[in-house]
């Protein structure tokens, strides 16, 4: 009895060490957003001072540039998960109901380029888009996004609906439907968690990525959060307070989202990935 109680006790303290050291960055990130960049670094450090202001994320949200970049983010974002479920519905759909020539190829295919680091496509990419005449453009990011969440999200559609019966869309052929009418009518909505999970993913990929939003634009206009973050770090001076509140309003959407719909989002990873 003794030993379980240790064991519960200690289980208890690594819970609560982990939950301060994962949320304690977290904290300060989000008291710092409310101090003035004296009040920052002030030593000791305090997450709540007598500094508390509002003027960081005033800043942030009267400024037409930076609210550009939240526009452009969403915009993005929201077009790459349409293009990028659309395309994996139907490829998924071929993949898991069709056995046609050269589907181990192209699977393989799919795999190899999910298995390419992005980084080492850089400069490939930026030389065909420049070539298309796509540079800072939103085309030329959409593209660009839609390439590298398209694979997974083949991927994860096929291992999923491959848990489906072909039953099914079976029943509805039988009935004197057509494939396009089974697949939207019967397969689809049997497939909400899968397409919750590949469109949280997509989209979260596509609001945090960096480097490609950096490299194929160059105004603005074009931009996205992550590069109206590092916008704020200056030569002399860096604006930390409004770098803080710029973070937390950015993270605002896909922590609203993965909390909506995480039940969804859990059940569809698991189920596609065991049986694709």
């Amino acid at each position: 009895m003794k030993a379980s109680l240790s064991k519960r006790i200690l289980l208890w303290l690594g819970l609560i060490l982990a939950s301060l050291f994962a949320g304690l960055p977290i904290l300060w990130l989000l008291s710092s957003s409310f101090k003035s960049n004296a009040n920052i670094f002030a030593v000791p450090p305090k997450l709540i001072d007598k500094s508390f202001s509002l003027d960081a994320y005033s800043s942030v949200l009267s400024d037409p540039v930076k609210v550009r970049f939240f526009i452009n983010s969403y915009f993005i974002a929201g077009i790459v998960v349409l293009i990028t479920l659309i395309i994996a519905l139907l490829a998924a759909y071929s993949f898991s109901r069709f056995n046609f020539r050269g589907k181990k190829i192209i699977n393989t295919v799919i795999i190899s380029v999910q298995a390419v680091p992005p980084i080492t496509l850089l400069i490939p990419y930026l030389v065909l888009v420049v070539k298309l005449g796509f540079y800072d453009t939103y085309l030329a990011l959409i593209l660009t996004y839609v390439v590298f969440t398209l694979p997974y999200a083949i991927l994860m559609l096929t291992g999923y609906m491959n848990t489906l019966p072909k039953e099914l869309d079976e029943a509805v052929l039988i009935d004197g439907g057509s494939r396009f009418k089974a697949l939207w009518k019967v397969l689809t909505p049997s497939c909400v968690p899968g397409l919750v999970s590949v469109g949280l993913y997509t989209f979260i990929q596509c609001w945090n990525e960096y480097l490609y939003a950096l490299t194929l634009t160059k105004t603005n206009d074009m931009r996205t959060i992550p590069i109206g973050i590092a916008s704020l770090m200056g030569q002399y001076a860096f604006e930390w307070n409004q770098i803080m509140a710029m973070s937390i309003l950015g993270s605002l959407p896909v922590i609203v989202i993965v909390l909506f719909f995480q039940k969804y989002f859990i059940s569809g990873m698991t189920a596609g990935a065991v049986k694709t």
